[in-house]
């Protein structure tokens, strides 16, 4: 069993009376958790109010109230790869994080996740990523260590003045005419509900994308992020017709199965820089990882 030692957190949202119960609320929030369960827990004292005292089942619906647990998985799968820590001061941490790790804890996941690994490592309690990786994606993530000038740091990635740049790689089969494509659409979430789709309507998403090398009718591309929409990259690559290595999403979603950590998803956060909002440096970072090219 894998207790999280650090509480996630849910706020009630503002809704029409008569209210949901506790209970009701956290199973419609969390529909794979039982009633059983999250009963089961609140007796236990290990879901608690924003004061930090345990509820109890008959603890009233709060609109804009937040309300504390702490994730409960069975059999919580290890990944066998190391993170990395570039860079540490006062204000940020940068990690170099493996294939497979997720950021933050969800799904299987508690402990084994990058966030948790560095509150261990560093013990840091209140370190906070400032963006996020897909758990297949390899590279770089900043995380705010002070949080008297997170704000400062989060709006970086909030308004696009952060530069990322990713490599992945991808089957050529033939070399295409262009090799710069600048890719503009509608992303939002398909169903299921991890499996993001392309939609007409206003634009939200938008990459520069650039074919770099061709080798044995596989291709090296370096990818511009403009927006950060959740698979934006490995969605847009897609739609150019060119698919990224071992990705198990897109262009079809194929069966659910273990990971086969000898077949990473061949994308990686490569590089950051930003001028450092704190300190008036202008910082860049490149991760120490490489791509099976």
């Amino acid at each position: 069993m894998g207790i999280a030692k650090h509480p996630s957190v849910v706020t009630m949202p503002a809704a029409q009376g008569p209210y949901p119960s506790i209970v009701e609320f956290l199973c419609q929030t969390f529909p794979g958790i039982s009633p059983r369960q999250w009963a089961e827990r609140i007796r236990a004292g290990k879901v608690l109010d924003d004061q930090g005292k345990p509820i109890s089942a008959d603890t009233p619906y709060a609109p804009s109230k937040r309300i504390f647990y702490f994730r409960e998985v069975e059999n919580e799968p290890v990944i066998p790869f190391a993170e990395q820590i570039l860079f540490q001061d006062g204000e940020i941490l940068v990690a170099d994080k493996p294939h497979f790790l997720p950021v933050i804890p969800g799904g299987r996941y508690v402990e084994e996740c990058l966030l948790n690994r560095l509150r261990a490592r560093t013990g840091i309690a209140g370190l906070a990523p400032l963006h996020r990786l897909d758990r297949e994606t390899a590279g770089l993530v900043i995380f705010s260590v002070n949080p008297k000038t997170r704000a400062a740091y989060h709006g970086l990635f909030m308004h696009g003045t952060a530069e990322k740049i990713y490599h992945a790689l991808a089957e050529v089969n033939q070399p295409p005419r262009e090799t710069r494509w600048t890719v503009e659409n509608r992303i939002v979430r398909g169903e299921p509900r991890f499996r993001m789709q392309t939609v007409p309507g206003t634009v939200n998403a938008r990459s520069h994308i650039r074919l770099l090398e061709v080798k044995l009718n596989r291709g090296l591309f370096r990818l511009q992020p403009v927006t950060g929409k959740t698979h934006q990259l490995r969605l847009h690559m897609s739609g150019l017709g060119f698919g990224i290595v071992n990705d198990r999403v897109y262009p079809e979603l194929q069966p659910e199965r273990d990971d086969d950590f000898e077949r990473p998803l061949q994308l990686l956060a490569g590089e950051i820089r930003f001028h450092d909002p704190v300190t008036g440096a202008d910082r860049e970072f490149r991760s120490e990882r490489e791509l099976a090219w």
